[in-house]
């Protein structure tokens, strides 16, 4: 790669860092509200920005006598990188479809499977590499960046994670090693296992805890799940389990305690008017579905009554101020 080529690269390289300081911050909040808002459990995500030594060795990376990258900064796809990792497996076609919603999907590689097919175990995971749309909520400032993203299950995580440790950081130039090689493969063949047991657990386990729906009956974050499903039925799927602390808060900012309260803000009429005018692109959680019959029946009131709850309150502002828009337009 000519030394030109390279200059060119970090001058553009590190003009896009001053340019997006809190780019690794926005990508990884709206990746969160995206997947919060589907109700997804997913176990974190963490984005990080490809380092200058690290995207200039990949730029430098030749086949056969020619550039791997002869245009890096469009060539290379994963100067920002991100990686969700979610409990179970039976999680990640969730988030494939989610995100497919939210992005333009350039390449989808299943790793695991391609692993299945050379006849083997080993490396696990689904890699995407996205492209930002005008419609990508939360990142339309980013309208046409491109993206990788990892999806992973804990498990699958852990093993990559220790392999990269022992075979590339501590055996640098050392030969292969068959023990480990076998060793390696004998703990994936159990990751998988592992995995299979643990989508089994999640079938029989999905939390609807059994609540007392009397109307008086006050709600807590440890009820809402429930009571929400006797309520709105399995159309919208049940959130994280810490997520409903935030749907608590929510509630309160309008005074609704109690299971009464909360069928009479779920009622029918509001729920088909709010998800026809929104024709979300994925089946809300419940989080989502009733923190937009919130604004739907209290409007700006709603925003400015919560805009300050949960860890992201500038995103949050926004998000609501186009939803409401758009409930507000349907009246007119």
């Amino acid at each position: 790669m000519p030394d030109a080529v390279i200059a060119r690269l970090g001058s553009t390289y590190f003009a896009w860092l001053d340019a997006h300081p809190d780019a690794s911050t926005s990508f990884e909040q709206a990746l969160a509200e995206l997947l919060g808002d589907a109700g997804i459990t997913f176990d974190r995500i963490d984005v990080r920005i490809k380092s200058w030594p690290s995207l200039k060795a990949k730029a430098r990376k030749m086949r056969d006598g020619a550039p791997v990258y002869p245009d890096p900064w469009h060539d290379i796809r994963d100067v920002i990188g991100a990686r969700i990792t979610v409990l179970h497996s039976t999680e990640i076609p969730a988030v494939l479809d989610i995100v497919a919603d939210a992005f333009e999907v350039i390449r989808s590689v299943d790793k695991a499977q391609e692993t299945r097919v050379s006849g083997g175990f080993g490396y696990g995971s689904h890699h995407l590499v996205l492209r930002v749309t005008e419609k990508t909520e939360g990142l339309e400032s980013y309208a046409g960046t491109v993206f990788e993203v990892q999806i992973r299950t804990v498990l699958q995580h852990a093993w990559a994670e220790f392999e990269h440790d022992i075979r590339y950081k501590r055996a640098r130039g050392a030969a292969p090693d068959p023990q480990v090689d076998r060793a390696f493969t004998l703990a994936a063949g159990l990751i998988e296992l592992a995995d299979q047991q643990f989508d089994q657990i999640a079938g029989v386990t999905h939390p609807q805890q059994k609540v007392d729906t009397d109307v008086d009956a006050e709600l807590t974050p440890e009820t809402l799940p429930g009571v929400l499903t006797v309520l709105l039925g399995s159309r919208f799927p049940v959130s994280r389990l810490e997520d409903y602390r935030f749907l608590l808060e929510l509630l309160r900012a309008h005074d609704i305690e109690n299971v009464s309260e909360l069928a009479e803000l779920t009622n029918a009429a509001d729920i088909e008017a709010v998800s026809t005018t929104l024709n979300y692109a994925f089946a809300p959680g419940q989080v989502r579905i009733v923190d937009d019959l919130l604004l739907n029946r209290f409007g700006a009131e709603h925003i400015e009554r919560t805009v300050e709850s949960g860890n992201r309150p500038k995103l949050r502002r926004s998000r609501l101020s186009k939803r409401l828009s758009a409930l507000r337009s349907r009246r007119d």
